[in-house]
């Protein structure tokens, strides 16, 4: 028993009455009525209303609102005419004996709050003031259980738990490495982990078969809603296993964590697509699959068309889509905006068309199309009056890609607390950089699906890939991994990574591959990005304990900051002059 409390706030009911307690806790909110005060106390398990006549008590004259406080008292009922039946504690208060003030505070910078509006700058520069407000207790709350709720999972599943370096060498995983100077070895650097991924690789290697971490990971990216420098990230491996065991145990694993947090059962097992099919469907790979508004082909529609800008797309080898985007104002503007929209992610343009009354069209291009172009179009998007189409004639990954754009903008979900998670599989193994050159799509330890066609034809070879996406947000990817190291090398030198290079880079991962690596595949998900979901958030920074702002920045701490030349001399390292300059500037 504590010298501050005895029972928690949010725990006092009916039950209780006329027993003595004592809690401790933040003075949430005070009130003064007839020369009595009602002050209501908030620990981490919730709040309860104190009673206190000022008379009897002297310290209840100098509370203010997130003064820390100790109460003794009775438990008592709420008179009539006062409960609260939204609160817990709604049914009872207590009636002060004593008030100790354990610790006061001064005036608050912004309003604890939910209600009021506060720049999330100020939020992160008084982090733990934030964390006491009741939706960003309950976010933390969330994460805590989700994670045990993981842990419990696998660990009845045979995983063991086992941590990977944060120091480790510099590797392509797809973003900018962060980077470490070493003192001891002046002119070398670590990097911090993008991911665990063949730390975990040689886990299997060494005989461990089952295995997982919730892994600190970082990435030197631009940051968005849902991204972060520094990130937790659920990440496993098993030995002698293939995609449908890797889908498994995690489908356990987040039904697991979603009960824990939403109390609902999802239905078993996920639905599962294609690559391919999801991006003929919906324009993108991490689906939002709460509504329709699917990508419709109309190559057969215009095969024979006459208008310039459909027959010179389909003369050149490319596509005609498009999508149904529902009944809804569409001003000039507003057309003008998404077509902007569509030039922006790659189109030549942007097909509008609005389907009126008696089923004719409104759209600039209206006056090139036939009577059964229009009414064809009508009928494959499934028009009815008022109805917006748009329509790109493109390339095939230009228009499926620009349309999945717009819908992802323009669709809504009736439900928006429906929860559809889903697999994509069957990624391409390698994707076309802008230059010309080929690059991995998830990662160059990925197994192909057929190694002769990766060897005569990369561009259209397939991987043994897998995403996992809940209501249009990647929460994580994974592979079966190469375990053969001839293969490895031959995916490096398709990437363009020569021996010499593979050697330096990744030479003591390649010898592990020669003592009998046995077949082995794993995944990894993002654990701020699925709370995110499941607490209804738009960005992770909002179940993240101490984020970083869209800059990279730390209002908190203000860090990233500057070091003193003394430290950068013992790393052999020196600002560039125009940095320093840069930095001198006021």
């Amino acid at each position: 028993m504590s010298q501050y409390r005895d029972t928690a706030a949010g725990s006092i009911g009916v039950e209780t009455v006329g027993a003595s307690v004592k809690v401790a806790g933040w003075v949430a909110r005070r009130r003064d009525h007839g020369g009595v005060a009602f002050v209501d106390v908030r620990d981490a398990s919730g709040l309860v209303q104190v009673v206190a006549d000022p008379d009897e008590i002297d310290t209840v004259a100098d509370l203010r609102m997130e003064f820390c406080v100790s109460v003794t008292g009775e438990v008592r009922p709420r008179p009539d005419g006062t409960t609260n039946p939204d609160l817990p504690t709604g049914m009872i208060e207590i009636g002060a004996q004593s008030i100790e003030i354990l610790s006061p505070a001064e005036a608050l910078p912004f309003m604890l709050d939910d209600r009021v509006e506060v720049d999330e700058r100020v939020r992160l520069e008084y982090r733990y003031l934030d964390l006491r407000r009741s939706t960003m207790a309950a976010n933390l709350a969330a994460r805590s259980k989700a994670t045990a709720a993981i842990r419990r999972t696998l660990e009845d599943l045979g995983f063991l738990e086992v941590e990977t370096p944060t120091l480790v060498a510099s590797t392509p995983e797809g973003a900018r490495d962060m980077l470490v100077p070493s003192r001891l070895r002046e002119g070398h650097f670590y990097a911090l982990p993008q991911s665990p991924q063949l730390f975990k690789q040689l886990l299997m290697i060494s005989g461990v078969e089952r295995y997982f971490q919730i892994a600190r990971c970082y990435r030197d990216e631009d940051l968005r809603s849902d991204r972060q420098l520094e990130f937790t990230q659920l990440d496993l491996e098993g030995s002698f296993w293939g995609q449908d065991e890797v889908l498994d145990a995690i489908e356990q694993t987040l039904v697991a964590a979603t009960e824990a947090v939403r109390g609902v059962r999802l239905i078993e097992p996920f639905p599962r697509f294609t690559w391919q099919e999801v991006m003929d469907r919906y324009g993108t790979d991490k689906p939002d699959i709460r509504f329709g508004m699917e990508v419709v082909d109309l190559v057969e529609l215009f095969a024979e068309s006459d208008f310039g800008v459909f027959k010179g797309a389909l003369e050149s080898g490319g596509v005609i889509r498009g999508i149904n985007t529902g009944r809804r104002e569409f001003p000039r503007s507003r057309a003008d905006e998404l077509t902007e929209v569509a030039k922006a992610n790659g189109a030549k343009g942007l097909v509008w068309m609005v389907v009126n009354d008696d089923r004719t069209l409104r759209s600039p291009v209206a006056k090139f199309l036939n009577e059964e172009e229009i009414t064809g179009i009508i009928d494959r998007l499934e028009g009815q009056p008022g109805d917006v189409l748009l329509l790109v004639a493109d390339r095939w990954k230009t228009a499926v890609t620009v349309l999945g754009t717009l819908r992802a903008m323009l669709g809504r979900p009736d439900d928006h607390d429906q929860l559809a998670f889903l697999w994509v599989t069957d990624f391409p193994m390698f994707e076309e950089e802008d230059d010309g050159s080929i690059t991995f799509s998830h990662h160059p330890f990925t197994t192909p699906q057929d190694v002769d066609v990766m060897a005569t034809d990369p561009e259209k070879a397939l991987s043994k890939a897998y995403d996992a996406v809940l209501n249009g947000v990647e929460l994580g990817s994974g592979s079966v991994r190469i375990h053969d190291p001839a293969l490895q090398r031959r995916v490096f030198e398709i990437l363009g990574i020569d021996a010499e290079t593979a050697e330096r880079m990744f030479g003591w991962f390649l010898r592990a591959l020669r003592y009998g690596p046995p077949p082995h595949a794993g995944f990894a998900f993002g654990i701020d990005r699925l709370v995110m979901i499941l607490q209804n958030v738009e960005s992770i920074r909002e179940v993240i304990p101490f984020p970083k702002t869209q800059s990279g920045m730390d209002p908190l701490t203000g860090s990233p900051t500057i070091v003193e030349d003394t430290q950068l001399a013992e790393l052999g390292l020196t600002l560039r002059p125009e940095t320093r300059t840069r930095l001198e500037e006021p």
